[in-house]
């Protein structure tokens, strides 16, 4: 009967009952650098789907508000504070802020995954932009983001449009990403579909340069499918 007991409580530990009512693990921590509209927006969207993140600014009273709105998961603190606390990064400032970022955090940049989604504007960046459209934007933010594990992602539609078409019915709007490290890149797809995005991926950082500003696959497309189809990639 003892024998019987046990086996019949080992049956009930292993029941697919038992394994659903296990907790999920902890999501890892996000930091992100340039807490505005777009940072906002998506570092938004992390949250809500039960991500930490902490968003920075070189002024952390600026994020409070959106702090307050967002919750308990959320937090802010100053850009070293962020890159120390996530495990993944996501960059959203004006291009021409990375060279600086780069050189004054470059120990602590070192190894982390970095999603950048900066786009550069000739207007507002200047001669960095040259830079961009020569040698291409994946290649450039590496140079100036040394060290990073780096997957340019999130730079090709407005905040406006990610906060209104996110996790909407299939098929989701597609997010194209492109890196040279596959572990990051993987870690960089699963954030856009928890975003509530589809991620294409469109292959190393200098195939970024296909979905740059002005690039073929830069602008909304209403699914994977079709942005596949406009850069030819494999269906």
């Amino acid at each position: 009967m003892l024998l019987s007991a046990c086996a019949g409580a080992v049956i009930a530990a292993g029941s697919p009952r038992s394994l659903r009512a296990q907790p999920a693990p902890p999501k890892m921590p996000l930091g992100l650098i340039g807490a505005g509209r777009l940072g906002g927006t998506v570092g938004g969207l992390w949250v809500r789907a039960g991500y930490p993140v902490m968003f920075s600014s070189r002024d952390p009273q600026e994020v409070q508000e959106l702090v307050t709105k967002l919750g308990p998961l959320a937090r802010g603190g100053t850009v070293a504070e962020a890159i120390a606390f996530g495990e993944a990064l996501f960059f959203a400032v004006p291009y021409a802020a990375l060279p600086e970022l780069g050189r004054e955090h470059a120990a602590a940049l070192k190894d982390k995954i970095v999603l950048d989604a900066c786009n550069a504007v000739a207007a507002r960046d200047g001669p960095i932009t040259e830079e961009v459209l020569q040698n291409g934007i994946g290649v450039t933010s590496q140079k100036y983001l040394p060290g990073t594990r780096l997957v340019r992602a999130f730079n090709t539609i407005s905040y406006l449009v990610i906060g209104r078409e996110a996790n909407r019915a299939d098929p989701k709007l597609p997010i194209p990403i492109a890196g040279d490290d596959a572990e990051a890149l993987q870690v960089a797809a699963a954030l856009v579909r928890d975003a509530g995005f589809d991620p294409v991926v469109v292959g190393t950082l200098a195939d970024a340069r296909r979905f740059q500003m002005g690039a073929p696959g830069y602008g909304p497309y209403a699914s994977a499918a079709e942005l596949k189809q406009k850069l030819s990639l494999a269906p």
